[in-house]
């Protein structure tokens, strides 16, 4: 915990922002509630976990911790008609997947920063596809109670622990079912980073590139999109966020 406010506080203070300091004391008081409460009463996260928004708000949670770590001066959303298009297909019934590259643990709150002023409706409806990681460690667990959450575990670990092997298959078949109930709805926007894990930097030449994609994970969202009652639309999505929150 001194870590992540010592870390939190250095990246705020560069952002230049006259308020940095009660922005900082502010968010970090919440962020050191949220984690005790929760070490005190466990949250579990079901396989399809919809945003927690009262009696407290932990969607504008997340939004507020890392808004101040966003410089909007130099980010943007390319193509942005395209999800006005998006939403109005949503509206009308049909579902959309996205998908992306992986670059921090603050991709979803990047994404609904960016989203929110053009269109908010997509960045509250937003379902993420998630690994195990961020609904089970302390730190991860209250920001990810303020997403759509589906919850898998990654093939990439599904075996370091031989003796869990079974239940996290189980758990990912009944994901599995959540997403096409979802699907077989309607009105539904999944975004899903098929390379079941965030990118890393090339070793040699330290330029970023998306880490390759799992085919069999793209191969099942088409299935899953074209067996719905309703039209869908696969489109990819690139991130270039990894300054925020680097991976280790």
């Amino acid at each position: 915990l001194v870590e992540l406010y010592h870390n939190y506080r250095h990246a705020v203070l560069q952002s230049g922002n006259p308020n940095a300091s009660k922005i900082i004391l502010s968010n970090m008081a919440v962020v050191f509630d949220r984690i005790l409460l929760d070490v005190e009463d466990p949250f579990t996260f079901s396989p399809h976990h919809k945003a927690i928004r009262e009696p407290f708000d932990y969607y504008m949670f997340g939004q507020n911790y890392i808004k101040p770590l966003v410089d909007f001066r130099r980010s943007y959303i390319g193509n942005i008609t395209l999800f006005d298009d998006i939403e109005e297909k949503l509206k009308q019934g049909h579902n959309i997947v996205l998908v992306s590259n992986h670059q921090t643990e603050a991709d979803p709150a990047v994404i609904a920063l960016l989203l929110e002023r053009t269109n908010s409706y997509i960045a509250e409806k937003l379902v993420y596809v998630a690994g195990d990681r961020v609904i089970t460690d302390p730190l991860c667990k209250p920001f990810s109670m303020g997403r759509n959450l589906l919850c898998v575990y990654s093939k990439k670990h599904m075996n370091d622990d031989p003796e869990l092997a079974e239940m996290k298959r189980r758990s990912n078949t009944r994901s599995l079912k959540e997403m096409a109930t979802l699907l077989r709805a309607g009105s539904q926007i999944i975004w899903i980073a098929p390379s079941g894990g965030r990118d890393r930097p090339d070793p040699v030449t330290g330029e970023w590139y998306p880490a390759p994609f799992d085919a069999s994970s793209v191969d099942n969202m088409r299935r899953l999109v074209e067996h719905s009652s309703f039209p869908g639309h696969i489109h990819p999505m690139a991130l270039l966020c990894h300054d925020i929150m680097p991976p280790p």
